[in-house]
């Protein structure tokens, strides 16, 4: 149920940003219309609601810390900005994780490296997501790698 939070977090960041929409609409939108529906014969998973809403709230509270955070572990010619819209959702959930969340960063690691693969079964991104999300990792919590 927590994967399925994380992967329902990212499609809803990615919708607030393209959309320009703001939280409290696409948490409606989400809870109303996707948990547990079902479109084109497949039935969207149940998640765990507590923790996709804390993950929207702290990308919400903490997107500037986060973002900053993803800028220093992009290389500098390739600010947070610049990159896809769907690989910065994966970023700023699992930043929004790291920030906010007592789960170990290993896990929150290997859990958006498993969405990235969802997005992109065919790519290289998973590899791209791990890299960010260890350096972002070592940064917001370095007590947890010893």
């Amino acid at each position: 149920m927590r994967s399925a939070a994380r992967f329902y977090a990212v499609q809803a960041l990615f919708q607030m940003e393209a959309a320009d929409t703001g939280l409290e609409t696409v948490l409606g939108e989400f809870e109303t219309h996707r948990v547990g529906a079902e479109i084109d014969g497949a039935t969207f998973a149940e998640p765990d609601l507590p923790h996709f809403r804390a993950l929207l709230a702290a990308a919400v509270t903490h997107q500037a810390r986060i973002d900053q955070t993803v800028d220093r572990a992009l290389v500098a010619r390739w600010p947070i900005d610049r990159i896809d819209p769907t690989l910065r959702a994966v970023f700023r959930a699992a930043g929004a994780e790291l920030v906010a969340t007592d789960t170990p960063p290993k896990v929150t690691i290997n859990e958006y490296v498993d969405v990235a693969k969802a997005f992109y079964p065919e790519g290289k991104e998973a590899k791209f997501v791990n890299g960010v999300l260890d350096h972002m990792a070592r940064e917001v919590q370095p007590q947890a790698f010893g």
